[in-house]
């Protein structure tokens, strides 16, 4: 079940820098094991480097790129080179995000649109660029990676980031009911408080620097007791690619640990 067999992946988003698996990363990883062929990019072709190479050492089937996200030329020229490459698309992945602190007040106007188009505008560009083609080849699963910062406030100064992220989630909802008569499913993951390299970043801007004491506020936060990894992100968006979903479009998959059941 869940097989992927000679179907296409295109995952924005797919680095991680160092040790340890990034949400982009692992989804690469866990579609390339169930048999898809991969297309990633990051902004950061160092880090997108690295997660081919992890994937191919598993002997999975990937090719990487440089690019932007934000820009809708960058964007055509991506989903051009993964047709150039695999000739066609089956899933899209819409990875791509980050989280700035800041509430109206104390966020700058750049730093707003920034956040808007890092969240929001990226998987809007991808889905514009990618459905005519999903549409044609008769359907395509399309999984846009959102946060339960949408949907609660989750202890973090993040007003831009959560608004996209609720955006976001109303762009797939509404975008699924448009597409569902030509194929094309559209849905979230909504990832939770997750362990991952990005943590120690989160806690230069929301605590500090204090890693260990972020660390363990946010295994306290989640009823299961720990927070999630990306494996557990990873595996949702495997779920929703394969043809055993088929009949699953405009939802959203929490995976959070029950944290949001515990903060209505």
């Amino acid at each position: 079940m869940f097989r992927l067999d000679g179907k296409v992946a295109l995952v924005t988003g797919c680095g991680t820098l160092g040790e340890g698996w990034g949400n982009g990363k692992a989804t690469a990883a866990a579609l390339a094991r169930q048999g898809a062929a991969i297309f990633g990019c990051d902004l950061n072709i160092d880090a997108a480097r690295q997660s081919a190479q992890a994937v191919a050492a598993e002997g999975g089937r990937i090719t990487v790129r440089q690019c932007d996200v934000t820009d809708g030329g960058h964007v055509a020229e991506l989903v051009r080179a993964c047709l150039d490459t695999y000739g066609r698309i089956d899933v899209l992945v819409n990875n791509v995000g980050r989280s700035e602190p800041g509430d109206p007040v104390s966020m700058s106007e750049d730093l707003w649109h920034d956040q808007i188009q890092v969240n929001l505008t990226s998987a809007f560009l991808c889905c514009k660029h990618v459905i005519p083609f999903m549409k044609s080849a008769g359907g395509g699963s399309i999984i846009n990676i959102s946060s339960i910062a949408g949907l609660r406030y989750a202890g973090k100064p993040q007003v831009g980031y959560a608004a996209a992220k609720a955006a976001l989630m109303q762009m797939t909802a509404t975008t699924a009911v448009i597409y569902a008569q030509d194929g094309v499913r559209l849905n979230s993951v909504v990832p939770g408080l997750m362990f991952t390299p990005l943590v120690e970043r989160l806690a230069q801007k929301y605590a500090k620097g204090d890693y260990e004491g972020f660390v363990a506020h946010r295994h306290a936060q989640v009823p299961a007791g720990r927070m999630g990894d990306a494996w557990d992100v990873a595996h949702a968006v495997a779920f929703l690619a394969s043809d055993e979903s088929r009949y699953i479009t405009g939802q959203q998959i929490v995976v959070d640990g029950g944290i949001t059941m515990a903060t209505r």
